[in-house]
């Protein structure tokens, strides 16, 4: 070999981080002075330009109706028929053999017809019935559109969260969270892209329903908790902060000769571009947890001053979740608190269980959609309540509801969202979508859009194959659109 080589291979392109890792050590310098200075990203990605782990804003497909997306997350599926879709013929055929032929159920100790042991009243302008587990967010029904066919297809808890999640029912996908970052980026450089409350309850499925999959992992979900330490491993570990720096220092210097040696591994960016916002995260999340500055009225709004200690847990997320959209964070989810028996999954005991995550969850979740209002974020946040499932309308044993996948009830309201509006329908049971019949895929088409993205276009080639959030299917819900 003379050392020559036949001119028919390019050299391989040398990163941003190989040409920062080359230059001089002098550029570390100028790097600690922007994690000591926070700053906002500001501009956005030319359109088409490729994904990478950047969270700097992006440009969407067409002009966005919501910036931001809270998902109140009822973990274990709340019942349709008890909360946003009465049916009287259950209660004109309480105890009786149910009229309708039983499909399949996750534990098939069926029992006869069970009517709703709450009543249902019309509010608002619309008339919107709303059950009486949920008096304070039926105060705010003329800005929800109420979903009453929605179906999944999965009976069991951790598909059917895989699949509201990701839309999949296998682990390893992307969650819709991290879909949001990847497409869109966020507004703000000193916190995540996608943060998940943690009110204490992680549901079935762990963690892999906020994990970003096959996209980078600088995309995946941020836990934080409401009260204590918010973030775990965020808070400073050295006594002085020159230990921390220096120690950074010697960290992006060693990740910089592994790249400059293999070439880019998103292990490696998104480690990088993960620590680096965990030093930007120490100086944010202090001021973000801070709520004791908020108003004794607010406070009060979101049930902070309630008896029960779930309220105050999930008023608390619900307020952190306002705090973060303010902020610019693009996806907050929201997990419930624990102390309510087996989350929504009253297989028995229906009346308590139900009535106490109610009792957990009504007053913040008004408080938040008021609080929205009021402050002229509503418009921009789109705000999505469901679980992954419903029950069925007959028992299971006396006094129970077992999964029911083929119909529940869900609602979205805020950016975008045409409110007072129920769309869809069940049967006169409730037991199966009959009317609209609105998939999970339709819900994930329906939030990107609202978000300025067209489903079909935000994809990851992956295994050979462009991959995308709605799989191929999904359309979205224009009935619910304003």
């Amino acid at each position: 070999m003379n050392g020559h080589h036949c001119r028919q291979f390019a050299p391989r392109p040398v990163s941003r981080r190989e040409m920062l890792s080359r230059c001089a050590m002098g550029f570390g310098a100028l790097a600690f002075h922007s994690l000591l200075a926070p700053q906002r990203v500001i501009g956005a990605a030319p359109s088409g330009s490729p994904r990478d782990n950047s969270l700097a804003p992006r440009q969407s497909h067409y002009a966005a109706r919501a910036k931001n997306i809270i998902f109140l997350y009822m973990d274990g599926g709340p019942s349709q028929v008890d909360t946003f879709d009465p049916k009287p013929r259950l209660i004109a055929e309480n105890g009786k053999p149910f009229g309708m032929k039983m499909e399949p159920t996750q534990f098939n100790n069926n029992g006869s017809t069970l009517a709703s042991p709450w009543a249902f009243k019309q509010y608002g302008k619309s008339g919107i019935p709303v059950s009486d587990l949920f008096p304070h967010v039926a105060q705010c029904v003329d800005d929800l559109a109420v979903i009453r066919s929605m179906t999944s297809e999965f009976s069991e808890h951790t598909n059917a969260n895989y699949f509201l999640h990701t839309g999949s029912g296998l682990q390893g996908r992307p969650s819709m969270g991290a879909w949001a970052g990847y497409g869109l980026g966020t507004e703000n450089a000193d916190l995540p892209g996608f943060v998940v409350l943690n009110g204490g309850l992680i549901p079935p499925g762990g963690l892999d329903n906020f994990n970003s999959g096959f996209l980078p992992a600088t995309y995946q979900g941020s836990i934080f908790r409401p009260g204590g330490q918010a973030v775990a491993n965020v808070e400073p570990t050295e006594a002085r902060p020159e230990l921390q720096r220096r120690k950074l220092a010697l960290m992006r210097q060693l990740d910089a000769e592994v790249i400059s040696r293999y070439g880019s591994l998103d292990s490696l960016e998104s480690a990088i571009s993960n620590y680096e916002l965990a030093a930007r995260m120490q100086l944010a999340v202090p001021d973000l947890m801070e709520i004791s500055r908020e108003s004794a009225a607010t406070r009060e709004l979101y049930g902070l001053n309630a008896p029960a200690e779930g309220t105050r847990t999930f008023g608390a997320q619900c307020l952190l979740a306002r705090r973060l959209v303010e902020r610019g964070v693009r996806f907050v989810e929201l997990t419930c608190p624990n102390g309510a028996g087996d989350r929504w999954d009253q297989h028995g005991n229906l009346k308590n269980g139900h009535e106490t995550n109610a009792r957990f969850v009504d007053q913040p979740i008004a408080g938040l959609l008021k609080d929205l209002k009021s402050r002229g974020l509503l418009e921009s946040t789109l705000v999505v309540w469901s679980g992954e499932f419903g029950r069925t309308p007959f028992a299971q044993g006396s006094d129970g509801r077992d999964h029911n996948p083929f119909t529940f009830s869900m609602w979205m309201a805020g950016g975008g969202i045409r409110g007072g509006t129920i769309f869809g329908a069940s049967d006169d049971y409730g037991y199966k979508a009959v009317e609209n019949k609105v998939t999970i895929h339709d819900l994930h088409a329906t939030m990107l859009h609202l978000l300025g993205i067209d489903h079909t276009h935000l994809t990851f080639r992956y295994s050979g194959r462009d991959m995308r959030l709605t799989d191929v299917y999904g359309e979205v819900i224009t009935g619910v659109l304003a």
